[in-house]
């Protein structure tokens, strides 16, 4: 049974996948690791340069230095340490054939095929002997994994960061002051709605005298339709909460009719 399944190596600046080791196993959970290891590599740079991602059965290791990161999928049986010192291996097969300016300067993903072989070479020999040849290499990982164990990476704090990254922030749910000013300010919008078609219909009444009262409240109504420029109450323009961001364009539709003049005509004594 095979421990180490997939090795990837990618660029922490921007994730772009360097090589990869060919993939001979398809199971299902083989294919998730795949996927979350390719996502997690989008965000390298967010992360410490040694950390872990466990599965149910396979785990994702990985190490960073010099601006390229070791990716590895294992067995969950195999040993930690063994899993660091196949990562520092690769470390040093990669590094004796490619130069940091090649790394670089490298702009389509893959352009390192060719060292697949290697890591085939590497995977083999650990599958098969169970480790590395030289125990003094893996003693000196596993002292130094006591002394700087590694950070364990939970796939929320992955999806955070791509959304971070992205520019994508986090919403807080609705609270319940929210709500309420949700529902204060929907009341406030249906009551000015009502105060419009009344003055529609004494405008009209009127053989259109109050015409210019129409016009008013159109140019409020589509002012706060329209992203606001000024407004007299301090109303935030970028609200960080969902809340804020439902009940802002009512909040401006209240402030603008609130300068209106009453829009209903004085009724004299001969029409009643």
């Amino acid at each position: 049974m095979s421990m180490i399944l997939f090795a990837f190596v990618v660029r922490v600046r921007d994730g772009l996948p360097l090589s990869a080791s060919t993939d001979f196993e398809h199971n299902k959970e083989l294919q998730e690791r795949k996927h979350e290891l390719r996502t997690i590599s989008k965000a390298m740079a967010r992360f410490p340069d040694r950390g872990t991602v466990k599965g149910q059965q396979l785990n994702i290791y990985f190490i960073s230095s010099e601006g390229v990161s070791y990716m590895t999928v294992c067995h969950c049986s195999l040993p930690i340490a063994k899993a660091f010192c196949f990562l520092e291996d690769l470390r040093w097969e990669f590094t004796a054939c490619f130069s940091s300016n090649v790394v670089s300067l490298a702009a389509r993903p893959y352009p390192f095929l060719e060292f697949d072989s290697t890591i085939q070479k590497l995977k083999q020999q650990y599958n098969q002997s169970g480790g590395p040849s030289l125990e003094v290499t893996l003693a000196e990982v596993q002292d130094d994994l006591k002394i700087h164990p590694p950070q364990v990476v939970t796939l929320e704090e992955v999806e955070l960061s791509n959304g971070i990254a992205n520019g994508h922030l986090e919403l807080e749910p609705v609270s319940a002051p929210g709500i309420l000013s949700l529902v204060l300010n929907i009341v406030c919008a249906s009551l000015n709605l009502i105060r419009g078609v009344h003055l529609f219909e004494n405008t009209f009444q009127d053989d259109y005298e109050s015409i210019w009262n129409v016009v008013a409240f159109l140019l409020a109504f589509i002012s706060c339709l329209l992203p606001p420029v000024c407004c007299d109450c301090p109303v935030q323009l970028l609200p960080a909460r969902s809340e804020e961001r439902l009940a802002v364009d009512l909040s401006h539709f209240c402030c603008f009719s609130l300068h209106l003049p009453n829009p209903l005509p004085q009724t004299s004594g001969q029409d009643q």
